[in-house]
């Protein structure tokens, strides 16, 4: 069975990115294309690391934070990798709790501003 290796411009499609997206993260060495020549193949590992890179963006991951997590699997495995993740979420999920909370309260205040407000438009003269 053949392995799955898009061209530069396929892989841009496939993840609905844009070609400077895709240089960039070749850039900050997220991913490391296959080299021909000057056109670029993306492979199986490629087309996994881009599919968790951008799911990490999703949640509100840096950049950073993603290449080096993506590092630990080359250097120390799946089990270490997934022990990081977790860890990883923790702090993500505190910090996107925090910002709930913060985004409650904002829209409370300004309904009830929009309301006071509202009832002053509403009096008569």
């Amino acid at each position: 069975m053949r392995d799955v290796r898009l061209n530069f411009k396929e892989m841009c499609a496939k993840f609905d990115v844009t070609p400077r997206t895709l240089r960039y993260y070749e850039y900050i060495e997220l991913l490391t294309p296959e080299r021909e020549g000057r056109s670029r193949f993306y492979g199986p590992r490629e087309i996994a690391r881009m599919t968790l890179i951008l799911r990490g963006r999703k949640f509100g991951f840096q950049l950073e934070e993603l290449r080096q997590w993506l590092l630990i699997y080359e250097d120390q495995g799946t089990d270490v990798q997934n022990k990081v993740f977790v860890e990883m979420a923790d702090r993500k999920l505190a910090e996107l709790k925090d910002q709930q909370i913060q985004l409650i309260q904002t829209i409370s205040e300004l309904e009830d501003l929009r309301s006071r407000t509202q009832n002053l438009v509403m009096k008569p003269a």
